[in-house]
């Protein structure tokens, strides 16, 4: 089965068809900038265009970075603070004609690594962690996901720990490699000691350089790089759409999304 994901960010916004049945993404991604300033009208406007550019007719999955409830905006760290209680599932499907499932971008790129990627068939308590302009989080329990964790934002020495141990943060504070870990080993000794997780996935653009980093993380937890890098937010979206078109019958190797993510 196909269907298109699209992954809305605070820089780009890109997507692809995705075989969802393998993971893969069947074209090349089609990226155009986040209009700035960020607001509905004109993020949904980009959406309709790479809706367009594919000449898509079928079920999308989108992601956005957000706690996103039954398809409603209620956060906006990264992003035009007018979204905020916006109806972007009743927006996009308005604008592209088109089935749409809205989640949590995190929890998206969570959605791939768990099915096709480095959490695959795992099924104990995983934490994925995407470092990049925020730090973003997906948590999953026997392959369910916990959506809109958002632990990204807990805070540590006062400040929200993306402030600290984003990529973002290492570019701007101009933070070795070295010293950025000692960050990131913080903010990973503070989850572990909240939720004793049996595996750490490093997602987010910095992944592709873990050969840079992870060596110098040392945590109880089994911690890995993931696997899909920047399509991961594509692929994840597309997976949990399916729901869009044809009941989801379980499995014990399938990850499961709750029903509010997808109303």
């Amino acid at each position: 089965m196909q269907i298109l994901g699209i992954d809305i960010g605070g820089t780009g916004i890109k997507g692809a068809p995705v075989d969802i049945d393998s993971g893969q993404m069947l074209t090349e991604r089609h990226r155009i900038p986040t209009p700035q300033p960020s607001v509905p009208e004109a993020v949904a406007d980009v959406v309709a265009e790479i809706v367009n550019f594919f000449h898509w007719r079928g079920p999308i999955g989108c992601t956005f970075p957000s706690v996103v409830k039954s398809g409603v905006i209620h956060t906006a760290a990264n992003v035009d603070k007018r979204w905020i209680g916006t109806d972007a599932h009743a927006l996009f499907q308005q604008r592209t004609g088109c089935p749409v499932m809205v989640l949590n971008d995190a929890d998206a790129a969570g959605i791939a690594e768990m099915e096709f990627g480095a959490g695959r068939g795992h099924m104990g308590l995983v934490i994925m962690v995407t470092l990049g302009t925020g730090i973003g989080s997906a948590m999953f329990v026997r392959r369910t996901l916990v959506p809109n964790t958002e632990i990204g934002h807990l805070v540590i020495r006062g400040k929200d720990a993306e402030e600290r141990a984003s990529d973002r943060a290492r570019k701007e504070k101009e933070l070795d490699w070295e010293k950025w870990a000692e960050r990131v080993n913080e903010y990973l000794h503070y989850l572990e000691a909240l939720f004793w997780p049996d595996l750490f996935i490093i997602g987010g653009g910095v992944s592709a350089k873990y050969n840079k980093f992870l060596p110098l993380i040392e945590t109880r937890a089994e911690i890995v790089p993931a696997q899909l890098l920047n399509d991961a937010g594509i692929i994840g979206a597309a997976f949990a759409a399916r729901v869009l078109v044809e009941p989801v019958h379980p499995t014990p190797d399938s990850v499961m999304t709750p029903p509010d993510q997808n109303e």
